[in-house]
């Protein structure tokens, strides 16, 4: 089995996410693949965990990371898309009628805030409009699901994968805190909560494993979990296993309209539920109770590793609904890993794509909740400065220098942070850190915009580092994806001056002519391998549209804006024309950019930018000659909307703009933020204006709220 260990990857070295080349990305979401599944399979199923919660965390938060940097990288078996780990054998299977999901996680104040801020944003809330949320402690446990069929219990389990878990419920009907019978439930009932050990039962069972020369366990956690996945019934009996009730799955009727009224609901049927759980008005609230839990936690009795918020209104948490994995209206607000006091080496500058240049703290290595860091960020050069974002001082002003003693933390982050400096340890000759204003690999000079927290390396292709980073992403896999051609040969053709533009690279074969000498010659190339690169660049000549914009590599331009620009424009002729003719800020080529539904101002202008700069341009205009660009598909579906470019305007009263846009798009609808003579419907609520007056002219369909979600088959 792969060893879990927490560590940064051997060869990445838990480099900045943003530096990192395709084929780096991709061996090390393969090294994550493994390790999480080591870890999930230590956790879930053998109930031997070989890493912390904390390094769990940060493992997934760097895959998750990686993910929306590379998303086409993402593994048909992502970490991201798992829950729990695969079932044991020697038990049955069971189904899941609904299915056991995990939670997000939020490792900061201020994530409970953007927390809130999201929920309320998704439901049309404004900020000062109440909105309850209950807080619990979150038990560090084993998750159980127990259904009850007529009051009787009839089934428990484990939740497995999420989908399937396993078949215990003869071990759960030997837990006292589990009733097998219930008076006043509805006919059906699975109610789900956690199986736990306190910290005494835990010594005491510990001391008998001693005297009996078994074997004993490492924490509570895997006390209880190995406790009651006992094939043998009496052994789960022997052991002293305690159980917290704080959700529900199937019901054949509700138990009551909020979460708070039917966790009491649960503990008047008999179960035991949390006495911290508090219901909580707004993020304040929710971190003064995390704050309470916090300090009681050592005692408690039993091992906890968070506090969950959850929306407290059901009908609430019924129209937030879930993600692939997780629920909309509910988050873990996890306690803070261990921190670690250590010395500021170095401070190094690393450019990357976009031309930023990126501060990395070289660290003395330390160990921090069990993971040994020698490398950290640093943001930017205001957070070095002791500023913060807003200018304002973080860290009561105290600046970051080499030489300096530093403390630092994980957390579930990316990579380590540093989060504070010991002045009173700070060596004389320790000097104030100027950040360059020249880029450390061209010399280009490296401005910083008005606004921008990032300081940017000017020099473009010029700049050894983004050219090289340029033309990897062009040929990145959701670019053009040209066999044979990945990030180590884009830089060993790079350095040898065969290739500075993506242009050049479909002028290889011409170059080299047939004889191939050049290339077959090199380490690693032969005759047939040079030849099958120049059929596999020949091959991808014809590109989408789409492709096509996503791999120029345009600031703020990702994958999904790519897909809106080509829809929106169909041709390289029609979208190179409009960012020829578009003036940043006012005209109607830049009225009809900023219109298209998820392009802003900031990227707007990155587009019009790039497509008129001379040198940018000259080399694009070199690359699209030597291309056949394919022009946009519509979207084919068979709902009544599909391929129909649809605006939202007014107050809509039976959902929010963001679940009308989600659902329009779901049936292949186009959503724009503005009426032209494209747009096919005008949903119009109370209080439209100028939309509905412009597409009464334009004799644009329009409907009202109740019509156009009859037509779409929801009302």
């Amino acid at each position: 089995m792969v060893q879990a260990t927490g560590r940064e990857h051997p060869e990445t070295g838990g480099m900045p996410v943003n530096d990192l080349s395709e084929d780096q990305a991709a061996r090390e979401l393969a090294w994550l693949a493994a390790q999480l599944q080591a870890a999930n399979t230590a956790y879930h199923r053998d109930d031997a965990p070989d890493i912390s919660d904390a390094d769990y965390d940060a493992l997934k938060q760097r895959n998750a990371a990686i993910e929306a940097q590379f998303p086409e990288l993402k593994r048909a078996d992502s970490p991201s898309e798992v829950v729990g780990g695969a079932i044991a054998e020697g038990f049955g299977k069971v189904q899941h009628v609904v299915r056991m999901l995990s939670l997000g996680n939020a490792f900061s104040d201020d994530e409970v805030t953007e927390f809130d801020q999201r929920i309320r944003k998704y439901l049309g809330l404004p900020d000062d409009a109440p909105l309850a949320y209950t807080a619990e402690p979150k038990i560090d446990g084993l998750s159980l699901s127990l259904r009850y069929e007529d009051g009787t219990l009839v089934q428990a389990a484990t939740r497995g994968d999420g989908a399937v878990g396993e078949n215990v419920t003869a071990n759960a009907r030997t837990i006292a805190d589990i009733p097998q019978q219930l008076r006043g439930a509805p006919d059906v009932l699975e109610v789900r909560g956690e199986v736990y050990m306190s910290h005494a039962d835990f010594a005491a069972l510990n001391e008998r494993q001693k005297v009996a020369g078994a074997k004993t366990f490492a924490n509570p956690r895997n006390a209880a979990a190995g406790s009651l996945r006992q094939l043998d019934a009496e052994i789960t009996k022997s052991r002293p296993l305690r159980f917290f009730a704080y959700a529900w799955g199937d019901l054949s009727a509700p138990l009551a309209e909020t979460q708070s009224a039917a966790i009491a609901r649960l503990a008047a049927l008999g179960f035991s539920t949390n006495p911290l759980t508090v219901t909580c008005d707004g993020p304040d609230q929710l971190i003064a109770h995390y704050t309470q839990i916090e300090e009681q936690r050592a005692n408690l009795g039993y091992d906890i590793d968070g506090v969950v918020y959850k929306v407290d209104d059901l009908a609430l948490q019924r129209r937030l609904g879930f993600r692939s994995t997780t629920p909309r209206w509910a988050i873990a607000h996890k306690f803070p890993a261990e921190l670690a006091w250590t010395v500021l080496e170095a401070i190094d500058i690393q450019v990357g794509r976009t031309g930023a240049l990126s501060p990395v703290a070289r660290l003395r290595p330390v160990t921090v909740g069990g993971v040994v860091v020698s490398n950290a960020t640093l943001h930017n050069e205001d957070y070095i400065a002791g500023r913060g974002g807003d200018g304002n001082p973080i860290r009561e002003g105290r600046d970051i220098r080499v030489g300096d003693w530093v403390q630092v933390y994980r957390a579930g982050d990316v990579i380590p942070k540093i989060k504070d400096v010991d002045l009173g340890r700070r060596p004389d000759d320790a000097r104030p850190y100027a950040f360059p204003d020249v880029c450390p690999e061209c010399q280009s000079a490296a401005i910083r915009e008005a606004g921008d927290a990032v300081r940017r390396c000017t020099g473009g292709m010029i700049c050894p580092a983004q050219a090289v980073e340029k033309l990897k992403h062009f040929v990145s896999r959701a670019a053009f994806d040209i066999e044979g051609l990945g990030a180590k040969q884009v830089e060993q053709f790079y350095s040898d001056g065969w290739i500075t533009t993506p242009a050049d690279i479909f002028t290889l074969r011409d170059r080299f002519g047939t004889g191939l000498q050049q290339l077959k010659n090199r380490e690693g190339w032969g005759e047939k391998s040079a030849s099958n690169l120049f059929d596999a660049i020949d091959d991808k000549r014809q590109i989408s549209l789409a492709r096509l914009i996503y791999s120029l590599g345009i600031r703020h331009v990702g994958e999904n804006s790519a897909t809106l620009l080509a829809n929106h424009y169909g041709t390289w002729a029609a979208f190179e024309q409009a960012m020829t003719q578009a003036t940043v800020g006012s005209g109607p080529a830049w009225d009809d950019l900023i219109a298209i539904d998820g392009v802003g101002a900031v990227m707007a202008t990155s587009v019009i930018t790039t497509l008129q700069q001379e040198a940018e341009r000259d080399s694009i205009d070199r690359l699209v000659a030597a291309l056949d660009v394919q022009a946009a598909q519509a979207v084919a579906t068979d709902s009544p909307v599909a391929g129909k470019t649809v605006v939202f305007t007014g107050t809509l009263e039976r959902m929010t703009r963001a679940e009308a846009k989600a659902r329009a798009e779901a049936l292949g609808a186009k959503v724009s933020g503005s009426v032209s003579a494209k747009t096919d419907i005008l949903v119009a609520g109370p209080g439209a204006g100028s939309k509905a007056t412009k597409a009464a002219e334009l004799g644009v369909e329009t409907m009202d709220e109740d019509a156009w979600l009859a037509l779409i088959g929801t009302a």
